[in-house]
């Protein structure tokens, strides 16, 4: 049985979508005004690794990410730069695109752009117009909080402890202070579009339940984000949208924790922050990826350069696992052992429980690495060198499948694409030994030795694997 933590409730309850067998996803996307960083990151990774379990759990996901592409800060850079609000979104758009693609984020079903549907959001502001739950002032929409009667049922805190203390847009023309912009006037220099109340852009909230409304219908199974997006983001989100519609607008509410620098989030506005273009330099992307599932997502992270190499050095032993078990896997091999490969065979079925509990248990990314490691382990204590190929076989392949789930060990052959180039120096180092050319056997061992590539000579052929 699935369970999820959901926020709304502040309950785990069992995951039961609406419509049997498919899951409508919504999850809040970046707003292109920068490259993003690791922190952000970590929400991204995060609910791709659930798309991909409810996926295996065969459910049909449809998942819809926006992107912001018109806001204050996209507004702000471009005025910092010369150039226009178009170009800045653009350019960080593409490189959302490229950093999300080499995390092995598999791209959106949907991924609409605010811009893109600037008639859908109008519509949506007049339908609260209508309905009494917005008010013009001047060419400004707001939202009317207190006319939405459970404001504040996601975040837990009444209407007068969010004005008291909440992060709200000050503007002494709004009834109520948490009360917030569903359109913009426009203001010189700034990008606008034609509406019922004047020229301007939509507010930040207003367009997710716009395009949400539009791909997944009023109600859907899952909308997620960072945790900081559970006020005001969300909160209005739920506002507008149930105001709008009169009915449900997520029936379970996901959030990922932050990323923590040395006991503070990791942000912008603080500056201390890495951006996983800049950490592509130094690590293999997969690192970083494997970095942010390794804790449950609804747990604190906290981030150092160690906390990366830490990761490096521990998919580094799976994917030498791998190679280990692709070389006893081989179907030449003349394999004479049984006993501890045959009990081994019987107990790989306990991995594949061990790891779909931990993701049942609220997407326990964390334990379901554990799972990872224990097949490992026991790979390596029961298959020697010359245990079935069939066995090791299995054991490889279930590794590879587990794996997958997360977006981990895709791979043939290792974490940093040397395989083929291993392999080659391994043949050429095998046909130097055969005509007895020590040197040049010695000086190809050496070679593998200064890329991080341990060899290791076994009565069934010669074995590779990297230094950790």
């Amino acid at each position: 049985m699935l369970k999820v933590f959901n926020d709304l409730t502040m309950e785990r309850e069992e995951f039961v979508p609406l419509e049997p067998g498919k899951v409508a996803m919504y999850v809040c996307g970046p707003t292109v005004y920068d490259y993003f960083h690791i922190g952000n990151a970590r929400t991204f990774v995060v609910f791709d690794a659930i798309r991909r379990y409810l996926e295996y759990r065969g459910f049909k996901v449809t998942f819809v990410q926006n992107i912001t592409d018109v806001e204050d800060k996209i507004i702000r850079r471009a005025a910092e730069r010369g150039t226009s609000p178009e170009e800045v979104a653009r350019q960080y758009t593409d490189a959302y695109l490229e950093d999300s693609a080499a995390l092995g984020i598999k791209p959106a079903d949907v991924q609409p752009k605010a811009t893109e549907h600037i008639a859908e959001i109008i519509d949506f502001i007049q339908r609260l117009v209508d309905r009494g739950y917005a008010y013009v002032v001047d060419s400004d929409v707001y939202f009317d909080t207190s006319r939405f009667t459970e404001y504040g049922k996601l975040s837990h805190q009444s209407l007068e402890d969010l004005e008291a203390g909440a992060r709200v847009e000050v503007d002494e023309r709004k009834r109520h202070p948490a009360d917030f912009a569903l359109w913009k006037a426009k203001k010189p220099g700034e990008p606008g579009w034609d509406s019922p109340w004047g020229e301007g852009r939509p507010g930040w909230h207003i367009e997710c339940s716009a395009m949400s409304t539009k791909y997944l219908g009023e109600t859907i199974d899952i909308h997620a984000g960072g945790a900081d997006l559970i006020f005001p983001h969300h909160e209005n989100e739920i506002a507008q949208s149930e105001a709008a519609s009169g009915k449900p607008f997520a029936r379970y509410w996901l959030h990922g924790n932050l990323l923590n620098v040395g006991g503070q989030r990791m942000g912008k506005s603080l500056g201390n922050f890495v951006t996983v273009r800049e950490a592509r330099r130094q690590y293999d992307p997969e690192v970083i990826r494997f970095f942010l599932l390794s804790a449950h997502y609804r747990s604190p992270l906290n981030y150092t350069p160690e906390s990366l190499e830490s990761a490096k050095g521990a998919l580094e032993r799976l994917y030498n696992a791998a190679v280990t078990l692709e070389h006893l896997a081989r179907p030449e091999r003349l394999a004479r052992e049984q006993g501890r490969a045959d009990e081994f065979h019987a107990r790989l079925p306990k991995y594949k429980d061990q790891f779909t509990a931990a993701m049942d248990d609220d997407f326990n990314t964390a334990d379901a690495i554990s799972a990872l490691f224990d097949l490992v382990r026991d790979a390596h204590a029961s298959l020697g060198p010359d245990a079935p190929a069939g066995v090791a076989a299995e054991a490889l392949a279930l590794l590879r499948e587990l794996g997958g789930v997360l977006g981990l060990l895709g791979r043939a052959g290792g974490l940093d694409d040397l395989a083929e180039e291993v392999q080659s120096l391994i043949d050429q180092r095998q046909a130097a030994r055969a005509r007895r050319d020590w040197k040049e056997s010695d000086w190809i061992r050496d070679e593998l030795a200064a890329k991080g590539i341990i060899l290791e000579d076994t009565p069934s052929g010669v074995r590779w694997k990297r230094k950790v």
